[in-house]
């Protein structure tokens, strides 16, 4: 009787959300983890060292706890421009779409600073809406409730109410990109994923994921349309199988009482392979999106003589993310567990945890979301994992790896350990407000 209930259960949890999507519910509980966060953030700034930012910070005092570490110099952008001093740390590291949005918006509202926290929290909350929509189509609504739940509350989602930063503005892209190519917009998506690519340095993720995701579509109405004939021409399809796994079914499942909803059937390699003779015209839209990384690096190339001026500065005294295998194997990292100081020894410990979650759900997010996002997913953790010498900053590039997030959200709800998701939430809070509350002290959280 318990392994029917599993069967059972296994079945529901294979549907997608009913019913429309509840985007009002959504919005109105990211305005009240915002305003939380922003309480939070007013109390610590109050505790945080003079860092001789007053002619820069002229907003209200209550924002000023959003104006940190990266934010002086999307600020200097904004207000200056870029510039490259080669060997030291430039201006040129920070990729153009924020801070230019800082700026356009900045002349509307008057004041930088102000229009840097409005472009994050904006670019914010309409990134949890389009995931939220996502995820609505694509898991149970237990599931994809519990999915918006993990963005929202991820320990380091901080990013997205507020701070003068640009993860959330690329989130937005990103999430925003694939949407668009799901409805078959590919000249679209390959716009939208020009400005990810022209974002953020992992922008090359959504330029990938989106090329896969089109050979998986692609490869998916082909096998449709050769059902289609087959059932034209008065036999049945063979079934197809999600994979190895999934092809012997167990006879008990298939003898549960009710109505069933297949999972996601996936496409193999091969069929990846095989769709590259069914792309058209139409299809190659989405290679707009490396256009955006492309103009970047002319860009640098007219201006500075450099086009990859962002990847020699990342070796700066200050930065030092230069490549090698000290580099690649952490030696900062490792000495500073040693050697301490044991409280930035502890911060970027939950930075690597976060990553290795990451990785651990990288299968789940391929078994549910296909090839396309399990590539993103992939692209956006591989190269922070490997570019940074101790995991500094690498909590803020876990929160745009939106699929393996939404296969967070389905573990905790098809665990058959029921405190696993109100306990998995609660610690994501309770790190959320404490990290919030540390980042307006101006502590290097991530």
């Amino acid at each position: 009787m318990q392994r029917h209930d599993e069967h059972v259960r296994a079945d529901v949890e294979t549907a997608t959300a009913s019913g429309p999507y509840p985007w009002r519910t959504v919005a109105g509980a990211f305005v009240a983890v915002a305003l939380v966060l922003t309480a939070v953030v007013a109390w610590a700034e109050r505790y945080r060292p003079d860092q001789g930012w007053t002619r820069v910070l002229e907003g209200p005092s209550w924002l000023d706890g959003w104006f940190q570490y990266d934010a002086g110099w999307y600020y200097s952008i904004a207000t200056d421009g870029y510039f490259f001093a080669p060997g030291q740390q430039s201006s040129i590291a920070f990729f153009p779409v924020y801070p230019l949005g800082v700026r356009g918006l900045g002349a509307l509202v008057g004041d930088v600073q102000v229009a840097g926290s409005l472009l994050g929290v904006l670019a914010g909350g309409f990134a949890v809406l389009l995931f939220g929509r996502w995820v609505w189509d694509r898991l149970p609504r237990r599931a994809a409730v519990t999915a918006i739940a993990v963005l929202m509350l991820y320990p380091y989602s901080f990013f997205l109410y507020g701070a003068m930063y640009a993860d959330s503005l690329f989130l937005l892209c990103a999430v925003g990109a694939f949407l668009l190519l799901e409805r078959r917009w590919f000249w679209a998506a390959g716009l939208v994923g020009a400005l990810a690519t022209a974002g953020r340095p992992v922008g090359v993720a959504v330029a990938v994921g989106l090329v896969v995701r089109t050979l998986e579509i692609i490869a998916t109405d082909r096998r449709d349309a050769a059902a289609a004939a087959t059932v034209a021409a008065g036999t049945s399809p063979a079934p197809v199988a999600a994979d190895a796994s999934e092809a012997h079914d167990d006879p008990a499942r298939d003898a549960a009482p009710g109505p069933r909803t297949p999972g996601p059937v996936r496409v193999t390699w091969q069929e990846l392979v095989q769709a590259l003779r069914g792309v058209r015209t139409r299809h190659l839209g989405v290679l707009l999106s490396a256009s955006g990384l492309a103009a970047w690096c002319l860009y640098l190339w007219l201006e500075f003589d450099n086009p990859l001026a962002f990847v020699d500065v990342e070796a700066a005294p200050g930065w030092n993310q230069g490549v090698g295998p000290r580099t690649w194997f952490k030696v900062v990292y490792l000495g500073t567990l040693v050697k301490g100081p044991y409280g930035v020894a502890a911060l970027l410990t939950l930075q690597a945890l976060a990553c290795l979650c990451a990785v651990l759900l990288l299968r789940r997010a391929w078994r549910r979301f296909g090839w396309g996002y399990a590539a993103y997913a992939l692209v956006v953790l591989l190269i922070p994992i490997v570019g940074t010498k101790d995991f500094m900053g690498t909590g803020r590039y876990v929160l745009v790896a939106f699929p393996v997030l939404a296969a967070a959200g389905e573990l905790l709800t098809t665990t058959p350990r029921r405190w696993a998701r109100p306990v998995a939430l609660g610690v994501c809070a309770a790190l959320l407000l404490l990290l919030t509350s540390l980042f307006g002290r101006s502590v290097a959280v991530s």
